[in-house]
């Protein structure tokens, strides 16, 4: 056995065979021995967890819009990375937009990476680009050790990220499957989208109506025929439309590559309560009702919907238009990368979830479907990354106390339950005052 350099004793630590009280042994960066909760693993740095306090695996947010370079004043790698340590996540994989210029070539790639530099508080990968013109751009990317790449079916919001039509989404997927890559898909049907009412003004329904769930469905039944004709694996992002969920049942079933993610915020917020002429709860896909939001909490709860992800897409204060409340004009985002867990967590407990599933859809799943090795999980030979919660504190959202760049955010005021009170990355605590220990990891 390598020379122990720490020992966390807890008597609730969530590993993937289950909950049980242990010791967990770690190596300099790696995860050595797991044990009994007594046993002597002959090491003087000894942690024992408070008696309300649970080790989960540290979590992994696969969906982050950093933003850096280009719009940094958005939000940027030395903040979105805090935010995201604060909130018990040890492992990001950035978002090739709405950073600029976007990550749709390997030169374009090698300028998001060099922005990185002396800012990571915690691990961070990348996705690629797929947009119109850049399929011969894709196999570089793809051996650079991005997880994989992005595209849209409709209006981005981005002059320079266009979306694909059918017959360009295509080209991208027999290209990506010919490498074995994987697509991740913005799933909004631009035809659709054109034949819906515009959005203006501060009632809420207007905006959700010009994104209506009939165009996630639709573009979801585009993803999964081209499947069928390419064989190319697919991974639908922010799932907000439960009346999708028949279709990603039958595409599973049929054995296609399909994985679905969806966010806090559909999870935790219903369209029916959104005040008039609150921006900071718009989101593309919308929020949507009630019902659709248990629907998607059972759909996560048989296995259709894989993981959860927080897309935090951050903007500066004033893209939201928060004096107008106009919400056909504001920019559509939600920063939620530092509350994900326990906005996930104060709605899964409510309904019988146990942490389990929660280390589960964020942290073991996505490592697993994606290829980020060595994460996700508290097993011997990963590291040693870890969030140490207090699973039953609740605590206000306080927008301003968030170390997002840009304090807006839906969830002030809210109650939530479950707080991170540490995060380790690769053996040591990380501590939000001190040198950044972060690195770039690739799927490679």
């Amino acid at each position: 056995m390598a020379d122990i350099t720490a020992v966390i004793r807890a008597k609730r630590v969530v590993l993937p065979e289950g909950e049980r009280a242990a010791s967990v042994a770690i190596a300099g960066e790696t995860i050595e021995a797991i044990g009994a909760f007594e046993q002597d693993f002959n090491c003087g740095n000894i942690i024992e967890l408070a008696d309300d306090e649970v080790l989960l695996p540290g979590l992994i947010d696969a969906h982050v819009h950093v933003n850096e370079p280009g719009r940094t004043e958005w939000e940027g790698y030395a903040s979105a990375t805090k935010a995201a340590a604060a909130g018990g996540i040890t492992t990001l994989i950035d978002m090739p937009l709405n950073s600029k210029p976007s990550t749709t070539s390997l030169e374009n790639l090698r300028i998001k990476q060099d922005s990185t530099e002396s800012k990571l508080m915690m691990d961070v990968g990348f996705w690629g680009g797929a947009i119109p013109g850049n399929t011969p751009n894709l196999d570089a990317m793809w051996n650079a050790g991005v997880f994989g790449f992005k595209c849209f079916l409709g209006d981005s919001g981005l002059e320079e990220y266009p979306f694909l039509n059918r017959d360009e989404l295509r080209e991208a997927m027999e290209e990506i499957a010919r490498i074995g890559g994987l697509l991740i898909v913005h799933a909004e049907d631009a035809e659709v989208l054109s034949e819906a009412p515009p959005a203006r003004g501060g009632d809420f329904t207007t905006f959700m109506n010009s994104h209506p769930a009939s165009a996630e469905d639709a573009a979801i039944a585009s993803v999964v025929e081209a499947m069928r004709e390419t064989g190319c694996r697919a991974h639908i992002l922010h799932l907000a439309s439960a009346q999708a969920l028949p279709i990603i049942r039958a595409a599973k079933a049929e054995g296609l590559p399909l994985t679905v993610e969806t966010c806090p915020h559909y999870l935790t917020f219903d369209s029916e309560k959104v005040p008039d002429g609150a921006t900071q709860y718009k989101c593309c896909p919308p929020l949507r009702d009630s019902e659709n939001r248990k629907g998607l909490w059972e759909g996560l709860a048989d296995g259709t919907i894989d993981f959860i992800a927080s897309d935090h897409s951050p903007c500066v204060a004033e893209l939201k238009n928060m004096d107008t409340g106009d919400f056909g004009t504001a920019w559509g985002g939600i920063a939620s990368v530092q509350l994900g867990f326990p906005a996930v967590w104060t709605q899964a407990k409510a309904l019988g979830h146990t942490l389990g599933d929660v280390a589960r859809w964020m942290g073991q799943t996505p490592a697993k479907l994606l290829g980020i090795t060595g994460k996700g999980e508290i097993k011997v030979g990963n590291q040693a990354d870890f969030a140490i919660v207090a699973p039953e504190e609740t605590f206000e959202v306080r927008k301003e106390e968030l170390f997002h760049k840009n304090q807006v955010s839906p969830y002030d005021l809210r109650a939530l339950t479950g707080v991170v009170r540490s995060t380790w990355l690769a053996g040591q605590p990380i501590d939000l005052d001190a040198p950044r220990r972060g690195r770039m990891i690739s799927r490679i």
